[in-house]
């Protein structure tokens, strides 16, 4: 991040110092000695984090349920696990929201409902019973956020001893093995993609 009078600079835009006016493009053309010779600096950018989950980068929010006395009174504060749990009722009944007329009908007309959108909508009430689970178990918010949002496939691997320059295993001063992670690859020596273990049950898909 750039700044000049403690004022953040955007690229592509132009901004004004000392009653001179610099056009949009001059922060990309202009060098390393001409941004200093005006003052400008270069600061690391603050760091981002999900404020669905963290008040602040090293901060995260409440996991379970938490219920205090305040001024003699108790007062009880949701968790993170409450309100995703309540959300995926929420995709649930959105998700079985478009099938709801066929079950109305059946029952108004004395009629069968289809066995595909039987097993459909039971599929969704298991996927949603089985997400909140799967939140209720989750060991903290960073394990949260994984089951939710984390990428469907991670890449495989596997623990092995290390090795030194010659080839040989590396021990430690007990003489055991020192192991460390590596990428699992295949036959051909190419990276291999797993499903991730660590994300919650996917919701059926819709017919």
């Amino acid at each position: 991040m750039l700044k000049l009078d403690n004022k953040p600079l955007s690229y592509d835009r132009a901004f004004t110092h000392d009653g001179i006016q610099y056009p949009a493009n001059w922060l990309r053309s202009a060098s390393l000695e001409e941004k200093q010779a005006i003052g400008i600096t270069e600061v690391a950018n603050d760091p981002t984090y999900d404020q669905r989950f963290y008040w602040g980068p090293s901060n995260p929010k409440q996991l379970d349920d938490k219920t205090e006395t305040v001024d003699g009174e108790e007062v009880k504060t949701t968790g993170l696990k409450t309100l995703w749990s309540a959300t995926q009722g929420e995709i649930a009944a959105s998700l079985l929201a478009p099938s709801d007329w066929r079950i109305i009908k059946a029952k108004e007309t004395g009629t069968n409902i289809p066995s595909a959108w039987k097993t459909y909508r039971a599929a969704v009430r298991t996927a949603c019973n089985t997400r909140q689970t799967e939140i209720g178990n989750a060991a903290d918010v960073a394990a949260l956020k994984e089951l939710l949002f984390g990428q469907p496939t991670v890449i495989k691997t596997k623990e092995q001893q290390k090795t030194n320059a010659d080839g040989n295993g590396v021990v430690d001063s007990d003489g055991k093995a020192v192991m460390e992670t590596v990428n699992d690859l295949d036959s051909d020596g190419n990276i291999q993609n797993i499903a991730n273990p660590a994300i919650a049950t996917a919701w059926p898909t819709p017919i």
